[in-house]
């Protein structure tokens, strides 16, 4: 049952009365997750509460994090936790396919919610990256203070300069810690080169890597969307509910980590223009004044007036510097229409 209403009373109905409860519904705990905790801390242990279904389909990852990662410390997740953005992502650039003949598959064949703006939007993966960043760090974060873009504003334009630079695009939920011990989180199209583990993760299949001080990098690759993935999670939890298995904080402990709505990155920005004069050393002068540094700036030749753009790949610089240019940029007289970013995921992109 999907929804965050009829489903809540269900669930809390079923716990209150002492039936433990296996669900897919991310939605649900994404939003309701301190209540539903505190739900189980007064009742009996022998009632349960699963959802590996919730996150990456019949990907073991809620599994993994309630038990292989207790006594190590998490420093980056990032992954790709939505199956079918991913399908999309890989029929345009790999199938060279529009937005909207990728969506239409993807829907026929069943890898899109009922409404496809919880994919494409983003939500979906921000409410599962929530979920993940409670496991992962044991902090509560209000998922409208994650960063959330979708890839409806991803042109072919955006995959061709991502090919020069030797990568592609994905939609990846990224949550990492900080040198001060604080986590940042964002969901958004990232450009990964194509020596990344990442960059091969296709179709509607979910990957998520986790690098930690003890284990170092822990990847997890599986199909993340469609029936059978989702039922294989959900048949095992019941399993192990028959079983007798115990899980008395399905959630993982709650830790003082602070979150903070901030993080560094590379960044790659798409500006379409008025041809004039100056366009490049306007842009540079606001970069200049918001202490972004220009890395490299990419142009294919125009074949349409309608598509002129060109591409600037900054060096590593905060995000809301970044906020600052974009802006500034939008207000010049040659900049037609909202100007596009997205992180690289890392920092040593060029080795």
């Amino acid at each position: 049952m999907g929804g965050t209403t009829d489903a809540k009373d269900v669930v809390v109905g079923a716990l209150t009365n002492g039936k433990s409860v296996v669900t897919a519904n991310k939605a649900l705990i994404a939003k309701d997750l301190p209540e539903i905790e505190t739900l189980l801390s007064t009742l009996e242990s022998g009632t349960q509460f699963r959802y590996e279904a919730a996150v990456c389909g019949g990907i073991p990852i809620i599994r993994s994090m309630q038990s292989d990662f207790v006594g190590d410390n998490i420093q980056l997740m990032c992954g790709i936790i939505n199956g079918c953005t991913n399908f999309m992502l890989t029929a345009m650039d790999r199938d060279k396919k529009s937005y909207d003949e990728a969506l239409s598959e993807a829907s026929a064949l069943g890898y899109a919610e009922a409404d496809p703006t919880l994919d494409v939007g983003g939500f979906d993966a921000r409410s599962k990256l929530k979920i993940l960043m409670r496991l992962a760090y044991g902090m509560n974060v209000e998922e409208d203070e994650i960063s959330c873009r979708g890839i409806t504003e991803l042109t072919k334009m955006d995959f061709e300069y991502a090919k020069m630079l030797g990568g592609t695009i994905k939609l990846l939920g990224v949550a990492e810690k900080n040198d001060a011990g604080d986590v940042s989180a964002y969901v958004a199209p990232c450009y990964v080169t194509n020596e990344d583990a990442l960059s091969s993760v296709n179709g509607a299949t979910n990957a998520i890597e986790v690098l930690s001080d003890n284990l170092v990098s822990s990847i997890y690759i599986g199909q993340g969307a469609g029936r059978y993935p989702t039922a294989n999670s959900c048949i095992n939890d019941i399993v192990a509910l028959a079983k007798g298995d115990q899980n008395l904080l399905p959630f993982n402990p709650t830790s003082e980590t602070k979150f903070v709505n901030n993080y560094e990155s590379v960044f790659y920005l798409r500006l379409n223009y008025r041809d004039q004069v100056g366009i490049t050393r306007q842009v540079g002068e606001v970069c200049e004044k918001h202490g972004v540094s220009i890395h490299s700036i990419l142009q294919n030749p125009v074949a349409k007036n309608q598509e002129s753009a060109f591409a600037i790949v900054t060096d590593k610089v905060d995000y809301a510097a970044i906020l600052k240019v974009l802006a500034d940029v939008e207000a010049l007289s040659w900049c037609k229409g909202k100007p596009f970013y997205m992180p690289v995921l890392r920092d040593d992109w060029q080795n």
